[in-house]
């Protein structure tokens, strides 16, 4: 298992994460899933759910297993259990007792991250962060209750907003090539709505600037919904009229800038072991870029994906890195000192390129390479 750090928090994160969301059933099946994660090497769990069953399974064997202290816990506030159903509300009568109950079942005193649940509206992040909710967190904060402050979305606007906040450390966001493709909305079943109307082409604007704010800030972020609700795996559903394997969208969503971990849902110790396959996956498994590209439906011609086809470089330039850094870089008014240093302690850098041409042959997205070599040399200037 590989480990990444998570944004500014220090926290060092497996980057295949454990979306506890379908641990509803008895607490042995919960046992023997969260005991193959753990053998697996993966510590960041996600429990958005307020029903006391998932908390009580997953807490009870958590302290079964005696592995609180090595798993980063992402404790959702707002996520609350009311009338037997789930209900999202900022109302603190309500947000107060749900998250003392989520400690109790967790037998712990403390919430590694305290996510700031379900946020998609502007005006909704709006009123948090000026309001009675946020003195809330900062009140969690301070008393050790939780370590950390991060944030769930999925509509690239309000995570925008998020990157920007320096008491946001972290977020939890919702990636794949699916969604990277719709422009933001409040209402999270557009991200499910019509792949067919125009002007899809490629990672839409605002997310394509969310990745650079979230890199440039050290707002990390973790990843939801990297197989779009199981509908990239079957080609019948999928928006591209083509199947993607999990390790395929747990690889295109780790390559987003600022992404540190992936939570995959798991009902069994199987499912545990598809998704960590990743680990020691190849080139050819891993490789989503391709499928994209020769799919029946695909929007992402002329974009890098930072997939790595172009590989190999007959100078050694990391090419999907200048170009991830070139990216990221061009959304800014000046090129950030810290994303300059990251350039310039690259061992090849992009003034090396002669115009081969040959890593444009295999760019299965026909990226214009030597071209943005060309350009990442002048943006980022020479030594």
């Amino acid at each position: 298992m590989q480990y990444r750090t998570l944004g500014t928090t220090g926290l060092k994160v497996s980057e295949i994460g454990f979306g506890g969301e379908w641990m509803d059933g008895t607490l042995e099946e919960t046992l023997a899933v969260t005991r193959a994660c753990e053998d697996a090497g993966i510590n960041i769990l996600d429990c958005w759910m307020p029903d006391p069953t998932r908390r009580s399974n997953l807490g009870d064997a958590f302290r079964e297993l005696g592995s609180r202290d090595r798993w980063t816990i992402q404790g959702h506030l707002g996520s609350t259990w009311q009338g037997e159903q789930y209900v999202r509300t900022r109302d603190l009568d309500q947000v107060k007792p749900a998250f003392e109950d989520l400690l109790a079942r967790f037998h712990t005193d403390y919430m590694d991250l305290g996510m700031i649940h379900y946020v998609d509206k502007v005006e909704e992040f709006e009123q948090v962060m000026a309001g009675p909710f946020w003195g809330y967190v900062q009140e969690l904060k301070q008393a050790g209750a939780i370590r950390h402050v991060g944030l769930s979305t999925h509509n690239p606007a309000v995570a925008k907003l998020a990157a920007a906040e320096p008491g946001i450390e972290m977020m939890l966001f919702s990636v794949n090539p699916a969604f990277d493709m719709m422009p933001a909305s409040d209402n999270l079943d557009d991200l499910f709505g019509d792949y067919s109307q125009e002007g899809l082409d490629g990672i839409n604007a605002d997310r394509a600037e969310l990745y650079a704010l979230a890199e440039q800030a050290g707002t990390g972020i973790t990843v939801m919904k990297g197989y779009a609700g199981g509908r990239l795996l079957d080609a019948a559903t999928s928006p591209f009229g083509v199947a993607l394997t999990p390790v395929q969208c747990i690889h295109y969503a780790l390559t987003r800038p600022a992404v540190a971990s992936i939570m995959v849902g798991f009902t069994t110790p199987e499912h545990v072991a598809d998704a960590v396959a990743y680990e020691t996956a190849g080139p050819e498994e891993r490789d989503y870029a391709s499928v994209l590209a020769g799919a029946p439906r695909h929007a992402y011609y002329g974009q890098c994906t930072y997939c790595g086809h172009c590989a190999p470089c007959p100078k050694g330039i990391d090419i999907p890195t200048v170009n991830k850094f070139y990216d990221l870089a061009a959304m800014q008014a000046e090129v950030p000192d810290s994303l300059r240093e990251h350039y310039r302690a690259l061992d090849v850098r992009a003034d090396a390129c002669i115009a081969c041409h040959a890593c444009e042959g295999r760019c299965p997205f026909g990226v214009k390479v030597a071209e943005k070599m060309a350009q990442a040399a002048e943006l980022f200037g020479c030594w």
